[in-house]
């Protein structure tokens, strides 16, 4: 990538941060860099291009944390770690989490993405429900597809977390990320065993 075009990437992210999405056009870009429009649509002729982009480089970052968090600490510790890991990037990317629901109904590319992308979370997730089973930590299934609302619960707070902050809060602050990682990680205390919640109980006061 040139360092142009990572430069209107860099300065994309920063405005769409800061002004939201709706007050953030091509022309805006182009003068915070001194460049003409024209030489910003040379890179990305249209501002969703733009969007686009942003969009499969926090997909990228969130798959390269999640691969290093899986491989920190003990099981428990890997779920706390890729909850704060994606929260923190998600942070980065904020303006996506404030404007999700508008990104997903204009952009048919990422809503295709998005949707293929939760079908992998969700085996990802079921992957470290089995281990966690298997190895003492977590419960059997007590009511139907109990652990398949746990991921959609779960992923409602990752999805809209930052909206709910935003309303409580004038501004997002990174301080958030811990206290809603927290907030995701009592999610998974009710279907810990005995032997997961003294390993929850020792993660939390240490």
């Amino acid at each position: 990538m040139s360092n142009t075009k990572e430069n209107i990437l860099e300065q994309s992210l920063k405005l769409f941060n800061e002004r939201g999405l709706s007050n953030v056009s091509l022309r805006t870009v182009a003068d915070e860099l001194n460049i003409s429009v024209g030489n910003l649509q040379y890179h990305f002729k249209k501002r969703e291009h733009i969007i686009e982009a942003l969009y499969f480089q926090l997909v990228k970052k969130i798959d390269t944390s999640i691969v290093k968090s899986s491989t920190l600490g003990g099981m428990l510790q890997s779920f706390f770690n890729i909850t704060q890991s994606t929260l923190l990037s998600f942070f980065e990317y904020r303006f996506f989490l404030l404007d999700f629901t508008l990104i997903i109904r204009q952009h048919e590319k990422i809503r295709a993405h998005y949707k293929e992308l939760i079908k992998v979370r969700e085996q990802q997730f079921f992957n470290s429900l089995t281990l966690l089973i298997e190895n003492g930590f977590l419960r059997e299934e007590i009511l139907p597809s109990e652990y398949k609302n746990l991921f959609i619960r779960l992923q409602i707070l990752s999805d809209f977390w930052a909206s709910s902050a935003s309303i409580h809060s004038e501004k997002i602050s990174k301080n958030m990320v811990l206290e809603y990682s927290q907030v995701i990680n009592q999610s998974i205390f009710p279907y810990l065993t005995e032997k997961g919640r003294i390993q929850y109980l020792k993660k939390i006061e240490s």
